[in-house]
């Protein structure tokens, strides 16, 4: 079977159990073959990464490359860095204090990780999800988006000139391959993608009893102070929102503004705008949406806020005609204080439109912040203490960045996941490395009397009672 073509559904469990037994035979992979893995990666990185964003390009019909070789290349180059670095010392014992004996924890393989990527950033959640579970140990199962057939393509391709099949594998396929993928007996399995399907692959994971990262993304609320820096943050909350025409899952969902100061911030989203993309049609800089069914889908969201006669604040700063344009971008747009029954504000957006909000007081957006789903990423941008204090403490969300946007889920020294319906456990870094490894508890204990072992004296019932206290 060549690496272009699809496993099918026998094959995945043939490999799953190829992995499994180079596994068990095999002494647990040292320090050093682990880093050694971690260089075939990232020299995968660095050799096809110009094959990488011609990949992505053809898959999105047009994506900015230079984002591309920041976001798909550079940014999982940099995980695989920092993890390579930081192995040995997180493989260490970690002591804990007991006054029975000696104890610590003891961190080793689960065995076989399977992840499941999504079509956004492909490439970068694939050498991410890599990262952490070979710093671990594991052989490694990864299922590719079927949305991203070139991307996908390239990597079945390239992986097994550095990697065998019993390291790791890559899984290409549509629905079926993937419905079959989620239901192996794994020893952990991690998903990113919508929280409809993590509904379908939490229910597929449990017939194993496979424990599961979920990565699922929501509606991430964005809150405009005050005090903040109107035109600062705007900028912010815009490049933000822009990267990859919006299709990022911690992308600024909607956005909390003043009430006296929503003139003010149209107006200024509309001048940021024009800055960061003086054209649009044929900007390089400025990605398409990645097939037509999401276009579709975006252009319905417009058409059914339209219909409800909310305002549609189009930000095309060249006038430009989208009609007959060769890919699927679609015009950014603001969509004024749109009713919560509207999908775009039902469902995670996922493209370039941004709903704005007044609010009067910060209690208010708490309240509602809190009458929806937890999400994914929260931003605050503004300089008061106070405030920013209120929403950490009333607030719950997968994380939160301060006075910027996106820019948590790449510190590789913080845990990225999210809580209640945008998802469960975290990876990056050393959270990473602990989720793809099993924790062990070691006790070696030493000799000394044992009130557990009858017969149970008197002596031993006093000391026992005497012990029973406030």
């Amino acid at each position: 079977m060549s690496a272009n073509e699809n496993l099918c559904v026998a094959d995945i469990r043939i490999i799953l159990d190829k992995q499994r037994a180079a596994a068990l035979v095999n002494e647990p992979w040292s320090a050093e073959q682990r880093r050694e893995l971690i260089d075939r990666a990232i020299g995968l990185l660095v050799d096809y990464q110009e094959d990488i964003v011609e990949a992505l390009n053809a898959d999105f019909g047009h994506r900015s490359k230079d984002f591309s070789r920041l976001f798909d290349v550079l940014g999982p180059l940099a995980s695989l860095k920092y993890t390579k670095g930081k192995i040995a010392e997180w493989m260490h014992p970690e002591l804990r204090t007991t006054d029975r004996g000696e104890a610590w924890v003891h961190y080793q393989p689960l065995g076989v990780v399977g992840i499941v990527t999504a079509w956004n950033f492909p490439v970068n959640m694939v050498f991410n999800g890599l990262a952490g579970a070979l710093a671990a140990g594991n052989r490694v199962m990864i299922k590719v988006s079927e949305f991203n057939p070139h991307t996908s393509a390239l990597l079945a391709r390239i992986f097994p000139t550095v990697f065998a099949q019993d390291e790791v594998a890559i899984i290409k396929g549509g629905p079926e391959v993937g419905q079959a993928f989620t239901g192996q007996p794994f020893d952990h399995l991690m998903f990113t993608g919508a929280s409809s399907i993590g509904k379908h692959v939490m229910r597929a994971a449990a017939e194993n009893l496979v424990p599961v990262t979920l990565e699922l993304g929501g509606k991430s609320p964005t809150i405009i102070s005050r005090t903040a820096d109107l035109k600062a943050a705007v900028s912010k909350i815009m490049t933000g929102k822009l990267h990859n025409a919006g299709q990022i899952c911690l992308a600024p969902d909607y956005v909390f503004v003043p009430e006296e100061l929503q003139e003010a911030f149209v107006a200024t989203v509309k001048e940021v705008v024009a800055a960061l993309y003086p054209t649009l049609r044929d900007n390089q800089d400025y990605t398409s949406i990645v097939n037509a069914r999401h276009f579709d889908r975006l252009h319905n969201c417009l058409d059914e806020a339209r219909r409800a006669g909310i305002e549609l604040i189009e930000l095309n700063p060249a006038g430009e005609d989208f009609s007959d344009q060769p890919h699927h971008k679609i015009v950014p747009t603001l969509l004024r204080n749109p009713g919560d029954e509207l999908q775009v504000m039902q469902d995670e957006i996922f493209g370039p439109l941004l709903p704005f909000k007044p609010y009067k007081t910060l209690a208010e957006v708490v309240t509602y912040i809190n009458s929806r789903p937890r999400p994914l990423g929260l931003y605050y941008l503004g300089n008061d203490s106070d405030e920013e204090a209120f929403v950490l403490s009333r607030t719950t969300s997968g994380g939160v960045t301060l006075n910027d946007v996106l820019r948590h889920g790449g510190v590789e020294t913080l845990p990225f996941g999210g809580v209640g319906n945008s998802g469960m456990g975290c990876y990056h870094g050393f959270d990473g490395f602990r989720t793809f490894s099993h924790a062990k508890s070691v006790l070696r204990a030493v000799d000394g009397p044992d009130l557990m072992r009858p017969p149970y004296s008197a002596a031993v019932r006093q000391m026992i009672i005497s012990l029973i206290k406030r």
